[in-house]
């Protein structure tokens, strides 16, 4: 009998905005009966204003900053589901503490799919506050797609798969762990 880790007590999601992280995250936690977090809604119940507004007043490093002590304040936690946003893997500390205390799943689609699902939400997205969104995510895509690779146990190329399916994909992926 070899010696494996143990199962992953946290999951965490990452990919570009609009990939599904948060609706994933959530079925996965009811499925799992464990908390669900999300990276920037714990940053705007900290702050009391939107994500917008951080980046107006303090830009985006300092939004950065923010997400950082978060992340590494939600990753001390166990058997939580989060969804990161999606430029929490930037910072080289907020990959290494994702990679090291969970399972991490990148949630991969094109840049031409998230322009589609993003469209009615673009006022709360600020980094999508641009004239040409397809030319801003394929430009986001080009820098963080190999560092979401490089963070994840697990790439899903998801582009066709519902929530439900994506879901019950990752389920069942999760229970084969050791």
């Amino acid at each position: 009998m070899r010696d494996e880790p143990p199962r992953p007590a946290n999951i965490y999601l990452v990919g570009l905005m609009g990939a599904g992280k948060t609706a994933v995250g959530q079925m996965l936690a009811r499925a799992l009966n464990r908390p669900f977090l999300d990276s920037d809604h714990e940053i705007i119940a900290r702050t009391g204003v939107s994500i917008s507004t951080i980046f107006d007043i303090e830009g985006e490093a300092g939004f950065r900053d923010r997400e950082s002590r978060v992340i590494g304040e939600l990753t001390k936690r166990h058997h939580i589901v989060l969804a990161t946003g999606g430029g929490a893997i930037l910072a080289e500390a907020n990959r290494k503490r994702l990679h090291e205390s969970g399972w991490v799943i990148y949630l991969r689609h094109p840049p031409e799919v998230l322009v589609l699902r993003t469209s009615k939400c673009r006022e709360q997205r600020p980094m999508l506050k641009t004239r040409d969104p397809l030319a801003l995510l394929q430009e986001l895509y080009a820098v963080r797609d190999p560092l979401y690779c490089q963070t994840a146990h697990l790439v899903l190329d998801a582009p066709q798969r519902s929530i439900h399916g994506i879901s019950q994909y990752l389920l069942a992926q999760y229970a084969q762990l050791a």
